[in-house]
């Protein structure tokens, strides 16, 4: 089973990654040229944030549609899921169009990866985020986080167990 703390590697970074216990850091992005999501509209349900370096990329290929198919359990525990990369909202819309993604893809563009600094998960020499995973309490508290190697998908069995252990009655059978 999964640790439910902060899990990460050594990697170039700016900051350190918030660790499990932390406030999640207020944002609002855009999910289209024009609309924009807050985090603040998901309070009072668990919110998954899945930062990922870039569009069209194969890894992030495969891990953002591994998690559109993933959706229904991730919302059988009454979660959001949310992706986010320092890639512009034409460029999400025409990757999640293409993709078929069922959930939102936020624009951290500009100011370049502001949101991924206060989360402590961009890479300033790379000009991207990390690969990374937080796991948000209703209540706006990160439950779990996870950085995983830029080249590596970390699947979704880690964001299930975190939301199982928000939620432990709903693994019940």
């Amino acid at each position: 089973m999964t640790d439910h703390k902060t899990t990460h590697k050594t990697r170039a970074r700016d900051g350190a990654v918030l660790p499990a216990g932390s406030r999640a850091p207020a944002f609002t992005l855009k999910s289209t040229p024009d609309q924009s999501v807050s985090l603040s509209e998901f309070l009072g349900q668990p919110v998954i944030l899945a930062f990922y370096p870039a569009d069209w990329s194969l890894v992030c290929s495969d891990q953002m549609s591994l998690y559109n198919e993933v959706l229904p359990e991730f919302r059988r525990y009454g979660a959001e899921l949310i992706g986010i990369s320092v890639d512009g909202a034409w460029c999400h819309a025409a990757y999640a169009n293409a993709r078929k993604l069922h959930f939102p893809l936020l624009a951290d563009f500009e100011p370049k990866g502001a949101v991924a600094r206060s989360y402590g998960v961009y890479r300033a020499a790379d000009g991207f985020t990390e690969r990374a995973l937080f796991v948000i309490s209703p209540e706006g508290v990160i439950t779990w986080s996870h950085v995983s190697p830029v080249g590596v998908n970390p699947g979704a069995e880690g964001i299930l167990a975190a939301l199982e252990a928000l939620h432990p009655e709903e693994s019940k059978p």
